[in-house]
């Protein structure tokens, strides 16, 4: 799914990838500042929207595996949450096809650790496993509330991501159960100083999933970052706060030499 048109057969491109239970629907909204003059394209996570679950290349070296086969040549990935996490393992894996990150409400570790305090405690996660087996459409639901908890715009933010992701088919629930297992499984903090791309790490200060705590956590393991965080944003910083994370993006992507 093609977000832009790009102004040239030169221009840098952009690969957006969402986050779990999400689709290419999200990125509806964004402005259109925001990625010009880059060509975007938006790469669905295995079994969401309308990409195939393949039966091979399970976990999260697999679904990176499968991002990169469709992704241009070389670019600049922006992903949100578990869009994130999968951006980075891309980024390890190919170092030359990712030339700049920018990691939106993600983490290189989303559960908790005695030296990680400042994650989702595992119990969160082993919830909506449960949930899956008993009411995937629920579960789905119960997620999007979590994502827009303690955000000032909260219940806007909310409408505009039902809406946007009801324009296209729900995952199914293989492909969010294995979604769940990389959340819970993935820990990429010791292979953050491989990166050999420039980084910009978006974190809201009232996110529920992934605490703006983190922050402080990717600034001592990665001091070369950007890191920022968004005064009132919750989970989804880019819908509820465009303007401001805007700014942070376009200006991070102003500087990229790629």
């Amino acid at each position: 799914m093609s977000l832009s048109t790009a102004t040239g057969p030169e221009s840098p491109s952009l690969v957006l990838l969402h986050g779990w239970g999400m689709n290419a629907g999200v990125w509806e909204g964004l402005p259109a500042a925001l990625i010009a003059p880059r060509r975007s394209v938006s790469i669905e996570l295995p079994g969401h929207g309308t990409a195939p679950f393949p039966a091979a290349n399970p976990g999260l070296e697999g679904w990176a595996a499968t991002c990169l086969q469709r992704a241009p040549k070389r670019a600049v990935w922006l992903g949100w949450s578990l869009g994130g996490l999968v951006a980075l393992q891309a980024a390890l894996q190919d170092p030359e096809r990712v030339c700049g990150l920018v990691l939106i409400a993600a983490t290189p570790r989303f559960t908790r650790a005695p030296d990680w305090p400042q994650a989702m405690p595992p119990a969160t996660l082993a919830q909506f496993h449960n949930g899956l087996l008993a009411d995937p459409a629920l579960t789905l639901d119960r997620f999007l509330a979590l994502q827009v908890r303690g955000s000032e715009a909260g219940r806007e933010t909310l409408r505009i991501l039902r809406q946007e992701i009801a324009m296209l088919p729900a995952p199914g629930a293989p492909a969010l159960a294995q979604g769940l297992s990389i959340l819970r499984d993935s820990d990429l903090r010791a292979r953050l100083t491989e990166l050999r791309c420039r980084t910009l790490w978006l974190f809201g200060q009232r996110d529920t999933l992934v605490p703006a705590g983190v922050a402080e956590g990717i600034a001592v393991l990665l001091p070369q970052a950007q890191v920022r965080v968004i005064p009132g944003a919750g989970h989804a910083p880019i819908l509820s706060h465009p303007a401001e994370a805007g700014a942070e993006i376009t200006g991070f992507l102003a500087d990229l030499p790629c």
